[in-house]
Formats: structure tokens, sequence, C-alpha cells
């Protein structure tokens, strides 16, 4: 059996996926840029130093994982920072860009020959990405790239499938996380929810945009 790899591991959503994928006797490996403390203590292969809107990102996992078959490619790491109109900083903007749309595209493709047939990638995105879901405005920058994400999902979908690898893009709903401190839902049980819709997506269905409870949210 692969591993199952997971970026932006060392808390929230990233750390409850590798607990629970450990939790399954599954082989997750965290990938992260620092450790921490409750990440030490999850017992599970941790690949620290990488911060994955560097240059060099993609390279050095590639090589770190070169003798590794990937089962399972989730890309947790994400950024938001929120704004107005009037407050949009492009700056910022193009930090969510490349963090949370370029680096999974990246990662992706630098670990394509180590994804079996039979793999699965899966997004971690938001419905504030969805263009027919947005009924607040504001965001900008993260909706915009949230946005980018769920495209190259799609892209990486149609890319992958003869291949046999199947791609699923998720939102994660109402996690209770440092960047949603209100959430309702805590990290195991969102990291379980998550986990079961990756296990129903097959290459049949790849490409769907899905909330945790299953359901398909518009584009």
């Amino acid at each position: 059996m692969g591993i199952c790899v997971v970026t932006g591991a060392n808390r929230g959503i990233g750390l409850a996926l590798v607990r629970e994928l450990h939790a399954r006797g599954r082989t997750p490996v965290a990938v992260v840029r620092h450790r921490s403390p409750e990440l030490d203590s999850a017992g599970v292969r941790i690949e620290d130093g990488i911060d994955v809107t560097a240059d060099d990102a993609a390279r050095r996992l590639g090589e770190r994982l070169v003798r590794d078959d990937v089962d399972l490619l989730i890309h947790n790491a994400g950024v938001a920072v929120p704004d107005e109109l009037d407050t949009t900083d492009p700056s910022a903007v193009r930090r969510q860009f490349e963090t949370n749309a370029l680096a999974p595209l990246l990662l992706t493709r630098a670990l394509l020959s180590r994804l079996r047939r039979g793999a699965k990638v899966a997004l971690i995105t938001s419905r504030m990405g969805s263009m027919g879901d947005n009924g607040s405005g504001g965001y900008y920058g993260y909706r915009m790239s949230k946005a980018a994400l769920n495209a190259a999902g799609v892209s990486l979908a149609r890319d992958l499938a003869p291949r046999g690898v199947a791609v699923v893009i998720l939102h994660p709903g109402p996690v209770r996380t440092d960047m949603n401190p209100n959430g309702t839902l805590d990290p195991g049980s969102g990291a379980r929810a998550l986990l079961q819709r990756i296990d129903d997506t097959t290459i049949d269905t790849t490409g769907r945009f899905l909330h945790v409870d299953g359901h398909e949210l518009p584009w």
C-alpha cells in the first residue's frame, strides 16, 4: 500500500486528516513548513521545511518522495486574507493565488510519476470559490484563488483520468480551525467526513465539486 500525502498538516484539518489516516492503518506523510508539538506526537512521517509557495518546493518534495508510491494526495495547505473592494492588497492576492491555487497544481505535477493507477487527488477548496454561490461579495483574493483552484481541479480530473487517477474538489464545511474559529464542526469530525467523500470518489465520478456532506456545489 502506498503513502497518503497531506499538505498543511501541522494543525487544523490537515493534522486531523493525518491522525485519522493513521488510525485507519494507512501511511500518512505530513508535508509542512514547520512542525508542531501536536504533529510530532501523531506518530506519522513528517516532511518539514516545505513552503509550498517556494520556487523549489515541488522539486524538493518530488525528490523526498522519489521512492514512494502515492495512493492519496490531499492538498490542504491554504491561506485566507479577508478584504473588501477598497482594501484589496495586490501582494495578499498574489500570496493567496500562489498558496491556494498554484502550489497544488505544481505539487501534483511533481508527484505525477508517483501516483499509481487507482490513486486519488483531493483539493480542499471552499464554496467561496463558487461564482454561483456568491451572495455576499468581498474576500476578493480568497474567492479568486479558490475559483482558480476549482478550475485547476477540473483540468486535473480530465488529464489524470487516462492514468486511472481520480480527483475530487471538496468544501470542508464549517470546521473549527485557526482560519475559521467560529466553525461548528470539530476537526476530527470534519476529517472523517472529508475522507468519506474521498472514499466515495471513483474514476467515474472524478472532477466533482462537493460539500463535505456529499451534495454537489455550483461552480
